[in-house]
């Protein structure tokens, strides 16, 4: 994908979480350092240097959000989350600052989003745009999974579903498939779909997996692609999750 053929796509960029795993008391998660950068820093770099623009990168911040916005000033655009309701809400938010030209909105977590390349990012893009897909998911290998939501398939191969940790039976936990978070979405379409949208069950809040269940029943194209190096997708929910990024960053 040119440059010249991002004009209509957006980024949203979920920036909001306190990290309470990582006992984060006075900077939001995505704020922690690896390899003496901000985590969420190295995505909005990877995104500047893919030929996005600051009207197209929306970072939907929470928690401590001055702390962002003191870091990044005004290279980026900000959407603020005043309650933490979910991921789908958050990505609803973002869209609300994205220019009424926009198509196609690039969904990803700001957490777990720093060794993605633009390569990585542009061909999920691409893929999802000459599809004419509804909703795209980047999925991932990994040999742990646990913690994680795993993408579901039909005897066919074919993505049926997301389910969150919480949501998954014995038989499931062995699933090796993970969803990284990262979405591709039709903005109309998902801005059609949010007000109507349910809370995960046992889970109480309203999250992107659900937006999966809504493009099926609904007969809508969607896909999801596998990262075709494992190691770009990298999860930092605990303290040696964040040593091992720092040291990856320190040595990349």
């Amino acid at each position: 994908m040119s440059k010249k053929n991002l004009n209509n796509i957006g980024i949203v960029i979920l920036a909001a979480g306190k990290g309470t795993r990582l006992n984060c008391t006075d900077k939001p998660k995505v704020m922690l350092e690896i390899g003496n950068k901000p985590i969420v820093s190295y995505i909005v770099e990877t995104l500047f240097d893919a030929g996005f623009t600051k009207d197209q990168i929306v970072l939907v911040v929470g928690f401590e959000n001055k702390k962002v916005k003191d870091y990044f000033g005004d290279t980026v655009t900000y959407s603020d989350q005043e309650e933490q309701l979910g991921t789908a809400h958050a990505t609803y938010v973002g869209m609300e600052k994205l220019s009424k030209d926009i198509e196609t909105v690039l969904v990803m977590g700001g957490d777990d989003s720093a060794f993605y390349t633009k390569e990585t990012l542009l061909n999920f893009i691409n893929k999802h745009v000459e599809n004419n897909a509804t909703l795209s998911l980047l999925t991932s290998e990994v040999e742990s999974p646990e913690g994680l939501g795993r993408v579901i398939r039909n005897d066919n191969d074919e993505f049926a579903k997301v389910l969150e940790k919480e949501q998954l039976d014995d038989e499931q936990k062995n699933i090796t498939e993970i969803s990284t978070g990262t979405y591709c979405f039709n903005k109309k379409w998902f801005e059609h779909i949010f007000p109507e949208m349910k809370q995960i069950d046992g889970l109480g809040e309203l999250g992107l997996p659900k937006s999966v269940e809504i493009a099926i029943d609904m007969q809508e194209k969607i896909q999801a692609i596998k990262l075709k190096n494992k190691k770009e997708w990298f999860g930092i929910n605990t303290v040696d999750e964040l040593k091992k990024a720092d040291d990856l960053k320190k040595n990349f």
